[in-house]
């Protein structure tokens, strides 16, 4: 058995270390030298391309749906890619040793699984998954125009009603 040591976590630690400081850097490189151009558009709330303008029982496009498969798609291959890399050499090393095609059959096995994964981003880009139409961003955006002069004007007659009172 072996015995305990903690500096065999260290390089885990390290890279907790170094992620972190990652993170914060960037928020503060963000917040020193971004612009600070505020206009009502860049206020606005944002989410999953969709203006939030309207009702939330309002129809999304496919396109969303297509964008979060993509994602999921590239985010397992991640998750699979890892561990294939982090043994592959050990398959090499067992394949010379013993002369069962370890490492071969997972190369192939893995070469498959890139190319579904390459024939699902061929798909989506022919499905036209990745093209954002600017006439849809406009009309969200007269649509926020709109709501908020009603909401305005709604004001200056609650405003105009308690003057009267």
């Amino acid at each position: 058995m072996s015995s305990f040591d903690l500096m065999d976590y260290a390089p885990i630690g390290i890279m907790f270390l170094v992620a972190i400081g990652f993170g914060i850097s960037q928020l503060l490189v963000t917040q020193l030298i971004g612009p600070r151009k505020r206009t009502a558009t860049k206020l606005m709330p944002y989410e999953s391309g969709k203006d939030p303008v309207g009702s939330a029982r309002d129809r999304f496009s496919i396109k969303f749906y297509m964008v979060a498969v993509t994602f999921l798609l590239f985010d397992l291959e991640i998750l699979f890619m890892v561990p294939f890399a982090v043994a592959f050499k050990q398959m090499l090393i067992a394949e010379k040793a013993t002369g069962v095609l370890y490492g071969t059959v997972a190369f192939v096995g893995i070469m498959v699984f890139l190319a579904t994964v390459v024939i699902g981003l061929i798909y989506d880009w022919k499905k036209g998954a990745f093209e954002w139409s600017s006439q849809a961003r406009a009309s969200a955006k007269a649509q926020a125009i709109a709501i908020r002069k009603a909401a305005i004007s709604k004001r200056r007659e609650v405003g105009e009603l308690d003057r009267a009172a």
